[in-house]
């Protein structure tokens, strides 16, 4: 089994660098004997944002964490949330603010770590 950590830093929309993680970790999270963790920091926390209006079209982040929440993990980071004014309450279902110290556990547990 391989046990995926994926620490995303970017912001949702602006460039594809979150996008990409997040189609990255939702393949791998449809693999049978893959473990996938994700952990949104900084601009990053936007991608779990709940209802985002996109253009038809364009990718939309809330659709790809769903896919990985099925199977995986999102936590994100509460001083990152706190920061950008971000509520629990308006989360992807499934997400969640992470706890302290978290993000180290779960470095401590994977099998490999990808950073975007």
């Amino acid at each position: 089994m391989g046990a995926f950590l994926f620490i995303i830093n970017d912001a949702s929309y602006g460039s594809e660098r979150a996008y990409n993680a997040l189609r990255l970790a939702g393949s791998l999270s449809a693999r049978k004997q893959a473990q996938v963790r994700v952990y949104l920091q900084s601009d990053a926390v936007s991608c779990a944002r709940a209802g985002q209006l996109v253009p038809t079209g364009h990718y939309n982040l809330e659709l790809v964490l769903a896919k990985i929440l099925r199977k995986g993990e999102v936590a994100l980071c509460g001083d990152g949330m706190d920061a950008r004014g971000m509520r629990e309450v308006e989360l992807v279902a499934g997400a969640r603010r992470a706890a302290p110290g978290e993000l180290a556990d779960w470095a401590m547990e994977a099998e490999k770590v990808l950073i975007f």
